[in-house]
C-alpha cells in the first residue's frame, strides 16, 4: 500500500533517501502538495499583507512608529519563536492533526484582526496568528517529505513550496491593494477565511497521517528557553536600531544570548532534543541557513520600504502600487520554479551564488534611486532582488532539508522555516529601523516652527506619518520628507547590496561541492 492511501500512522515517517529506485509520486500526492501550498501561501501573505495598509492604519488606529513596526512584525517574531516547538509537536501528536488544529486557530485570529479596534488589539492578534501560524510551517514541509521520496521528485515539491511561500509575500501588497480599493484595511484578514475552510475539508481526503514513531515527551524546560532566548535578542536589536545603543538594550540582547547558551547546552544533554544541534556540524546545512537568513532579512526590509515609496513618494493607490508589484513577483516565480530545474545539471552553490550577485545589481539600482520619477527603477531593481529570493527559498530550503540525515528531517525543516521567517520579521524590524532613523536624522533641521505639537510628532516620526497629516503642512515640507524617505531607502539598499554580496561569494565557495540534483538519485521514469 502507497503512503498516500495509508490511513494510519505510517512507521517510516521519512523514507530513505538513498533508494535506488524510489517510487514515482502519484497524482494524488501531487494534489496533497498542491493542498499544502495553501497553508503556506497563507502564511507568506500575511507576513506583507499590511504593507500597503500602514497609511489607512494610520489614519484609523493612529499607532505610533514603534506601534505600527509592532503590527508589521509580531507576527513574524511569534512564527520564528514558535516554529521549532510546534514542529516537534507535530512529531509527537501527528502532523496532519497539528495542520488542522492550526489552520482553526488562524482563522479565529484572522476575525480577531480583522475587527481590531486598536493598535494594541492589533499588535495581540497578530501574535497569536503568528502562533497559529508556527503550527502550520512544520508540518506542510515534514508531509512534503513524507509524501516525496525520489530525491528530484522531492526537490521540485520543494521548490513549489518554497516559491509559494515567498509568492504568498510578494503577492501579500497586491492582494492588499485590491481589497483597499474596495474595503477597510482589515478585510485584509478575512482571505484566510475560505482558505482554511477548504483546507480543513480536503485535508482528511488527501493527506495522510503522519508522527514520528516513539517520540518522547515534549520538553517544556526547552521551550521556555527557546522563547527565553529569541524574543529578547529580538527585542534588543529593534531597540538598537532604533534609538541606537544603549546598556539596557545590550543588557537585554545579553540575557537572550545567555539563555540561549542554556538551551544549547540543554539540547546536548536531552536525550529527545528540541532542536538537533548536530546538525550544525553539516557544512552545506548550516551555510543554507545563513543564505536563507540573511537574504530574507535584505528583502523583507527591502520590501516594505518598496511598498512605501509607491505609496507614498510616487502617489499610487493601494490597488495601482500592489499591481506595480506583480512584474517582481513573476521574476520570484520563474526563479522559484527554474533554480531547481537549472540545479539539476549546474552545482545549486553556483545557481544560488548566480541568483544573488543578480540580487546584488538590484539593490544597485534601488541605492540610485533621486525621486519619484524613479518607477522604472524600482520595478526592475526589486524584480532582480525577486530573483535571488526565488531562487535561495527554493534551492536553500532543498539544501537543508537533504544535508540532514533522513531521521532528521523534521529538525530541517524547522530550522529553514525558522529563519526564513525570522529573517523577514528581522528585515523588517532592522532595516525599517534604520530607514526610519535616517529618517528623523535629516528630518530633524527641516521642520518649521509654528506647527502644533502633534503635527511635529507626525511629520518628524516617519513618511507614513507625515501623510496622516499632510492636508496641513505648509508647501514644500511634505516634498522634503519625501526626500528624507528616499534617503533612508537608498542607505538601506546599499546596505542589502554590501551583505548579499557576501552571501553570494559564501554560496560560491562553500557550497561549491555540493553535487546537482540530477545526480541525486537516478529518475525512475515509470508510472
Amino acid at each position: 500500500m502507497t503512503a498516500h492511501n495509508n490511513t494510519a500512522l505510517d512507521p517510516n515517517p521519512f523514507p530513505a533517501r538513498e533508494s535506488l529506485s524510489p517510487p514515482n509520486a502519484g497524482t494524488r500526492r501531487w494534489m496533497g502538495l498542491a493542498l499544502l501550498t495553501l497553508p503556506t501561501a497563507l502564511l507568506g501573505l500575511d507576513l506583507t499583507l499590511l504593507h500597503l495598509a500602514l497609511p489607512a492604519l494610520a489614519v484609523d488606529l493612529r499607532p505610533t512608529s514603534t506601534e505600527a513596526l509592532w503590527i508589521m512584525d509580531a507576527y513574524g517574531f511569534m512564527i520564528a519563536g514558535f516554529l521549532i516547538t510546534m514542529g516537534t509537536l507535530g512529531d509527537r501528536i501527528g502532523r496532519r492533526k497539528l495542520l488542522m488544529i492550526g489552520a482553526a486557530a488562524f482563522a479565529a485570529a484572522s476575525l480577531i484582526a480583522a475587527f481590531s479596534t486598536s493598535s494594541m488589539m492589533l499588535i495581540l492578534a497578530r501574535a497569536a496568528l503568528g502562533i497559529a501560524g508556527a503550527t502550520l510551517m512544520p508540518s506542510t514541509l515534514a508531509l512534503i517529505s513524507n509524501l516525496f521520496s525520489d530525491p528530484r521528485e522531492r526537490a521540485l515539491a520543494i521548490g513549489v513550496w518554497a516559491t509559494t511561500f515567498a509568492l504568498g509575500m510578494a503577492l501579500g501588497p497586491v492582494v492588499g491593494g485590491l481589497l483597499l480599493e474596495h474595503f477597510w484595511w482589515g478585510a485584509a484578514f478575512l482571505v484566510a477565511v475560505p482558505v482554511v475552510g477548504l483546507l480543513l475539508v480536503l485535508t482528511p481526503v488527501l493527506l495522510p497521517e503522519f508522527r514520528v514513531p516513539q517520540s518522547g515527551r515534549l520538553d517544556l524546560t526547552s521551550v521556555a528557553l527557546s522563547l527565553a532566548a529569541m524574543l529578547p535578542v529580538v527585542y534588543g536589536i529593534k531597540d538598537v536600531a532604533k534609538h541606537g545603543p544603549s546598556f539596557a538594550a545590550i543588557g537585554i540582547m545579553a540575557t537572550g544570548i545567555i539563555f540561549g547558551l542554556i538551551f544549547v547546552r540543554r539540547q546536548q544533554r536531552l536525550a529527545d532534543p528540541l532542536l538537533e544541534i548536530g546538525l550544525f556540524g553539516s557544512r552545506g546545512f548550516s551555510v543554507a541557513l545563513v543564505v536563507l537568513l540573511f537574504g530574507l532579512i535584505a528583502v523583507g526590509g527591502t520590501l516594505l520600504l518598496v511598498t512605501q515609496y509607491l505609496q507614498l513618494v510616487a502617489g499610487f493607490s493601494p490597488l495601482v502600487a500592489g499591481l506595480w508589484m506583480g512584474l517582481p513577483a513573476l521574476a520570484m516565480v520563474a526563479a522559484g520554479v527554474g533554480a531547481p530545474l537549472v540545479a539539476r545539471h549546474i552545482r545549486p552553490g553556483f545557481v544560488v551564488a548566480g541568483a544573488l550577485a543578480l540580487s546584488v545589481v538590484g539593490y544597485l539600482m534601488l541605492s540610485g534611486l533621486d525621486n519619484a520619477n524613479d518607477l522604472g527603477k524600482i520595478i526592475v531593481g526589486f524584480s532582480l532582488v525577486y530573483l535571488g529570493l526565488g531562487t535561495i527559498a527554493a534551492l536553500g530550503t532543498d539544501l537543508v532539508v537533504t544535508s540532514a540525515p533522513a531521521e532528521k528531517a523534521g529538525s530541517a525543516s524547522a530550522m529553514s522555516e525558522t529563519v526564513q521567517d525570522l529573517g523577514a520579521s528581522l528585515g523588517i524590524a532592522i532595516l525599517g529601523s534604520i530607514a526610519t532613523a535616517v529618517y528623523r536624522g535629516a528630518m530633524a533641521e527641516e521642520i518649521p516652527e509654528g506647527l502644533s505639537v502633534a503635527v511635529r510628532a507626525s511629520v518628524g516620526d516617519s513618511l507614513w506619518a507625515a501623510s496622516s497629516v499632510q492636508q496641513g503642512l505648509p508647501n514644500g515640507l511634505m516634498e522634503n520628507a519625501q526626500a528624507a524617505f528616499i534617503t533612508g531607502f537608498s542607505t538601506v539598499a546599499t546596505l542589502c547590496a554590501i551583505v548579499v554580496s557576501i552571501l553570494t561569494l559564501l554560496a560560491a565557495v562553500a557550497l561549491r561541492k555540493i553535487p546537482p540534483l540530477n545526480a541525486a538519485a537516478p529518475l525512475n521514469d515509470g508510472g
